[in-house]
């Protein structure tokens, strides 16, 4: 087991992209990604884009990035306010559904995330966007941000929402939740072996092992800074969009869910926005 281990982290990437590959096709059948509703409704957008909505601002002929895209429903959804969006994943799987959902309104391309620069273009957007369950796949959130600042044209800015690393700590199985996994990077990952994912569906997976690593909240903000970008807006969230902690969250009339007593203890997401100077 141990040898089975030291080689799968000599490439975390293909462990997890196998991983991914396999789900994609099973996320873009659930009704919980809503995909027949983009199909019925030009004007459709995702919950999550739904939500980012007022922070994100006239996107109207904004370039934008969205890395780490998976199937392609919140980048659709930022297309769909306006903005001429390219989307990046390691899935080409995941970039299969992408296509056939966007057509020809959004741009894909297939590369693993620190690679981005290399294959979008240096200084080529005035937004970078990542969404919620992306960064936790990254072992570096430093090399990460300095990505985006190399993504951004002066003056853009990137727009994170994310899950806190405060939910992302708890082990969801205990009752009740309660710290279990690291609040901050950690060189060696959490490596998990399990055939479930995070939306209602029958199918079966045989790719079950994965690595992840959390990143605490002072760890983006300073990365951010450290790649020479700005600050703009830091703020946390009581909600996620998706039922993170079963059996103890309950779903609003938006699509959040929130924990169904004192909602006010967990931070569940939180948003970063920082501009390139």
């Amino acid at each position: 087991m141990a040898d089975d281990m030291a080689d799968d982290m000599a490439d975390y990437v293909a462990v997890n992209k196998a991983n991914w590959d396999e789900r994609a096709p099973a996320h873009a059948a659930s009704p919980d990604y809503g995909v027949r509703r983009f199909l019925d409704d030009p004007d459709h957008i995702s919950d999550v884009v739904r939500f980012d909505r007022p922070r994100l601002g006239d996107l109207t002929g904004v370039r934008g990035a969205h890395l780490q895209c998976h199937i392609g429903t919140d980048t659709l959804s930022l297309a769909r306010l306006g903005a001429r969006m390219s989307g990046l994943d390691f899935s080409p799987t995941a970039l299969r559904q992408a296509r056939d959902l966007a057509g020809d309104l959004v741009d894909y391309h297939e590369a693993e995330v620190y690679d981005a620069v290399d294959v979008l273009g240096a200084r080529s957007y005035d937004l970078v966007y990542t969404g919620i369950g992306a960064l936790c796949w990254l072992p570096s959130v430093e090399r990460w941000a300095r990505v985006v600042a190399d993504l951004l044209r002066p003056g853009g800015r990137v727009f994170l929402r994310e899950g806190h690393p405060m939910l992302w700590a708890l082990d969801e199985h205990a009752d009740p939740p309660a710290p279990r996994y690291s609040y901050f990077e950690q060189a060696e990952p959490l490596a998990m072996d399990g055939g479930e994912t995070y939306v209602a569906t029958d199918a079966v997976f045989t790719h079950t092992r994965s690595y992840s690593w959390n990143h605490g909240v002072g760890e983006v903000a300073t990365a951010l800074l450290a790649a020479g970008l700005r600050l703009t807006r830091l703020e946390e969230h009581d909600s996620v969009p998706w039922n993170a902690l079963p059996g103890h969250m309950v779903e609003d009339a938006a699509g959040q869910w929130r924990l169904r007593e004192t909602p006010e203890r967990l931070a569940a997401t939180y948003t970063v926005e920082a501009v390139k100077g």
